[in-house]
């Protein structure tokens, strides 16, 4: 099967674990594959994220050998690879991505900034991910041509309209099965899971958006406004 990898990029508190849900739950979907960088990033960068040297013995901490897993991924069917944008740092060698389905899922970063600072409050711009995405986007886009971005509020707002589209663009089938899955952990889920995921856990489908306007410290807000071109500069190829 040619292009059986479905690349996702995200940053962290963006809906990518219901992404991830989503998509595991497809029948053509054999495998996920959650974070696959977080070891290396975690060993080269020596963030003191929580659970990180569970994180460090659970999983390769060879960034090359990370890229190679990643791109020789083989099985009968898709392979749904979850990225998290800020755990990559060698953009010169991204031709691993170049045969992927690559697709981009962004969050407002009064949103992201606000849950991510409750879950780790050392917190700064380029943990969040967002220059980093942009970057990645625009080198496989120049390359291939511009990649599907999916705004996590927008998917909220009509879950079935967006990923039908997504779908469409990506060329795969529409399958029902991406709107709803069981709730709980997966076997498929990275040993951070126990932290970052409590939300998702109790899920079983994608959550009516009931966002209503929040409040930021100013910490959080000169945060989300240097992030927030990044955003913008996203936000203009967005699926609606």
């Amino acid at each position: 099967m040619k292009n059986n990898i479905i690349a996702m990029w995200s940053g962290p508190r963006n809906l990518s674990t219901a992404m991830m849900r989503s998509f595991e739950n497809r029948q053509d979907v054999i495998k996920v594959i959650d974070e696959p960088f977080y070891g290396a990033y975690l060993k080269r960068f020596n963030k003191n994220h929580p659970l990180k040297q569970d994180v460090i013995n659970s999983m390769e901490t060879n960034y090359k050998e990370v890229e190679k897993f990643c791109k020789n991924e083989s099985v009968d069917g898709y392979v749904y690879q979850k990225h998290m944008s800020q755990h990559i740092y060698d953009f010169d060698s991204l031709e691993w991505t170049f045969n992927s389905i690559n697709c981009f899922l962004i969050r407002d970063p009064d949103l992201v900034t606000v849950s991510f600072l409750n879950k780790w409050n050392d917190a700064n711009t380029m943990d969040l991910g967002y220059k980093q995405q942009l970057k990645i986007f625009n080198l496989i886009s120049n390359l291939n041509g511009i990649c599907p971005v999916i705004d996590a509020s927008i998917l909220l707002d009509n879950p079935e309209h967006v990923l039908k589209k997504l779908c469409l663009t990506i060329g795969i089938p529409w399958d029902s099965r991406m709107l709803s899955w069981e709730s709980g952990l997966r076997d498929s889920d990275g040993v951070w899971a126990k932290h970052w995921y409590p939300s998702v856990m109790t899920t079983t489908g994608f959550s009516r958006n009931t966002t209503k306007s929040i409040k930021l410290s100013k910490d959080a807000k000169k945060i989300s406004d240097e992030l927030r071109p990044y955003y913008d500069a996203m936000m203009k190829f967005v699926i609606s």
